[in-house]
């Protein structure tokens, strides 16, 4: 099962890291699957992880004071909405729209109330 989390992180890592550039991919996401998937995976590539300049850069505040920058909060909300509302207008079924309605206002909820928003 280690090796499956070492891919895995090894995968977002990648997918984190292109999300830099292109701002249509977000990186925080895949950074933050990363480094629990280098966490569950080996204890020496979560030292690793913890200590390259992505993870300082990207990551190092929300998971210390669980703080974000503002365009951070923006671009995982906006990527994050535009897949919830795909999904929301393929299915057909009520309850799963329901529930895909409720997964997007505890979204915002939380990402309002809950990650303070750091002062750069």
């Amino acid at each position: 099962m280690k090796i499956i989390y070492i891919i895995l992180g090894f995968i977002s890592l990648a997918l984190g890291t292109v999300g830099i550039a292109l701002p249509i991919l977000p990186t925080t996401p895949f950074l933050l699957l990363s480094a629990i998937c280098f966490a569950k995976g080996s204890k020496r590539l979560d030292r690793w992880f913890k200590g390259t300049k992505i993870y300082k850069n990207h990551l190092e505040d929300f998971v210390n004071n669980r703080e974000m920058k503002m365009n951070t909060k923006i671009s995982i909300l906006a990527f994050a909405t535009i897949l919830l509302l795909i999904a929301f207008f393929a299915m057909e079924n009520i309850y799963g729209r329901t529930f895909i309605a409720f997964l997007i206002a505890f979204k915002y909820y939380y990402f309002i109330f809950k990650v303070k928003t750091l002062k750069v």
